[in-house]
């Protein structure tokens, strides 16, 4: 190996690698399920030999095989908690979704999301396919590949995981998916609770009247118009957050 490379190279792309291959593994497109393997391994290994010259200038090799493997897993820790916090607030679509289903009774109908191992519900599959093409279409990737960047000068080689700040990091971005996703679907929430407090009033004047089989329909129907008229601002609300939420690892 001497001879293409020293071992101190050998050793910063290995841990670039790490690190950049965690990022890649749960990153929101190019890391979701249906990308085939191979092309993620490539993505990250050219990312790794890229990075090299900028972020490995004479770092030193540990002598021993335990200071080697303890520098890999915490690259790879790192990795896995910046990958998981851009993961993670994709969730808030999902979130959405499963409420809107719930409330327009369409919960049952699941499809097979691409960025999941196992199927969601239509509206939440919708809204996943949505978010994905917003950070496409908006170059919101770009900021993805920034961070990665700037990653190493948040947490340098010689800097140990912060392990609690992660944690509270991580609990802060799931309760703040968990209420954006709320706030992404309260017009249709808002709709169905007057709908149904008037559906049950009517039913208690008229009890003859059978309301459960005008309700259905009516609330499947008016519920994904409200929905469908709704789209275009919870698209630019959802993008607007995860761009601030990426900003805060470009410092």
């Amino acid at each position: 190996m001497e001879s293409y490379a020293a071992a101190s190279q050998v050793y910063a792309a290995g841990l670039i690698f790490a690190r950049v291959g965690a990022i890649v593994m749960l990153l929101p497109g190019i890391g979701d399920a249906s990308v085939p393997p191979r092309i993620r391994l490539s993505f990250a290994f050219l990312m790794a030999l890229m990075l090299m010259p900028l972020v490995a200038k004479g770092m030193p090799v540990p002598g021993t095989v335990s200071g080697v493997a303890t520098g890999v897993i915490k690259e790879i820790l790192i990795g896995l908690m910046i990958g998981g916090i851009l993961r993670l607030f994709l969730s808030s679509l999902s979130t959405a979704g499963e409420i809107i289903s719930i409330q327009t009774t369409l919960s049952f109908a699941q499809t097979a999301a691409p960025s999941q191992a196992q199927p969601s519900t239509t509206l939440g599959t919708f809204l996943g396919l949505l978010g994905l093409t917003l950070i496409m279409a908006t170059d919101l990737h770009h900021m993805f590949l920034s961070a990665i960047v700037r990653s190493y000068a948040l947490f340098p080689f010689t800097r140990d995981v912060p392990v609690a700040d992660s944690a509270q990091l991580a609990a802060q971005t799931v309760a703040g998916s968990f209420r954006l996703g709320l706030q992404l679907a309260a017009p249709v929430v808002v709709f169905t609770v007057i709908f149904n407090v008037a559906a049950g009033l009517v039913g208690r004047v008229m009890p003859q009247f059978q309301v459960f089989f005008v309700v259905t329909p009516l609330i499947v129907l008016l519920g994904l118009s409200i929905f469908a008229l709704s789209l275009g601002v919870i698209g630019m609300v959802w993008l607007n957050r995860y761009r601030e939420l990426v900003s805060q690892f470009l410092g």
